[in-house]
């Protein structure tokens, strides 16, 4: 026959079953002392996002002492040596919507828990785990790396709140920082923009841009700036300017054979721009070719706009513009005062009225 439990058995069971009720209705939401924080930096079309923890250093002691120094067990029960969690409170996670080169080395698109040592010289190192839903470096396991690489820390000025920030950005990478106390560990970032352009591209003309002019004009006009895979880029445009032959198209065509070196293929696309430009376009291509100081090619696009509108104020004053940039005071003069015999619109006739006064013509 068995023994009948005590009530104090009963007692601690139940006090047992209280706590963990108590656990899984929560508790109320109070402020952390290390708040959570997000940052996100767009790098070319690619992106970067650091979840963290913001711990303060409220005159503590932070290098060597709060953040110990090298690889350190955060816990005596742990199994290894681990890195710092880089911020407070749960994994600092960092995420990268693409593959990418991390300190040289490729990772690929996806979530990391992000980790920092620290050493006495100021070297250190960063480290990216798989493993990016533990709690801090408690759980730390080597074998769930997918980078280590070495860093050098530099001094900033106090700052006070743990920070992540990005700097030195351009198209390709930028340095992500974490800056706390008076030290910043900087970590390259890399994206191959240009590929990851040219891969989006191709897959976004399979959908609604493919059906019109523009998808195709951007791309090939993204390969024609950027000197990159111009055979590509030449497809592009071909099929643009049979979609819709405007001075869109046809100017991205004439780029992309530019940038190919087949000078004269590129001026025949651009003679086939001018011939079908409105108003608006060939006034804003004279105006391109200004700010360039080309004057003279701005002179006969301005001249045959003048041709094509002969009615329009603004093609005469622009062609005014022209000759006064240029030098030519007398044809200056004579295209001033066409445009304000056609009775322009206010802004009009007070630049074709300011050039008169300043070449002393009124």
């Amino acid at each position: 026959m068995l023994n009948k439990p005590s009530k104090g058995i009963f007692f601690c069971l139940n006090l047992i079953l209280l706590y963990n009720l108590s656990q899984a209705q929560g508790v109320v939401t109070t402020p952390r002392p290390s708040p959570a924080s997000v940052v996100t930096q767009t790098i070319g079309i690619a992106t970067v996002t650091v979840n963290y923890s913001r711990p303060a250093v409220k005159g503590r002691e932070i290098w060597g002492a709060l953040v110990p120094y090298g690889w350190n067990k955060p816990n005596p029960g742990a199994a290894v040596e681990g890195p710092w969690r880089a911020g407070a409170n749960e994994n600092t996670v960092i995420s990268f919507s693409d593959p990418v080169k991390v300190e040289g080395h490729e990772v690929p698109a996806g979530s990391y828990g992000l980790f920092f040592v620290i050493n006495k010289d100021n070297t250190g190192e960063v480290v990216l785990s798989k493993d990016y839903k533990s709690w801090g470096a408690f759980f730390y396991n080597p074998a769930a790396d997918e980078l280590r690489a070495k860093i050098d820390l530099r001094t900033i000025p106090q700052t006070e709140w743990l920070t992540y920030d990005f700097e030195n950005l351009t198209q390709n990478s930028a340095d992500l920082v974490l800056n706390w106390e008076k030290k910043q560990f900087p970590v390259k970032i890399e994206y191959a923009t240009d590929q990851l352009v040219l891969a989006n591209a191709k897959q976004q003309l399979k959908n609604v841009q493919g059906f019109t002019w523009m998808g195709y004009t951007s791309a090939a006009n993204y390969c024609a700036q950027n000197k990159v895979d111009l055979d590509q880029g030449l497809k592009w445009a071909d099929i643009a300017v049979g979609i819709n032959s405007n001075f869109q198209t046809n100017t991205s065509r004439s780029n992309v054979l530019k940038a190919m070196g087949k000078q004269d293929e590129a001026d025949k696309a651009l003679n086939a721009a001018i011939e079908v430009a409105n108003e608006n376009e060939l006034n804003n291509y004279g105006y391109a070719l200004i700010g360039n100081k080309d004057f003279k090619k701005a002179i006969a696009v301005l001249a045959l706009n003048t041709q094509k509108h002969p009615k329009s104020a603004n093609v005469w004053d622009s062609l005014g513009e022209a000759y006064a940039l240029s030098g030519d005071k007398q044809n200056a003069i004579a295209n001033f005062k066409k445009s304000l015999s056609l009775n322009p619109p206010p802004n009009v006739k007070a630049n074709s009225e300011k050039y008169l006064r300043q070449l002393g013509a009124m």
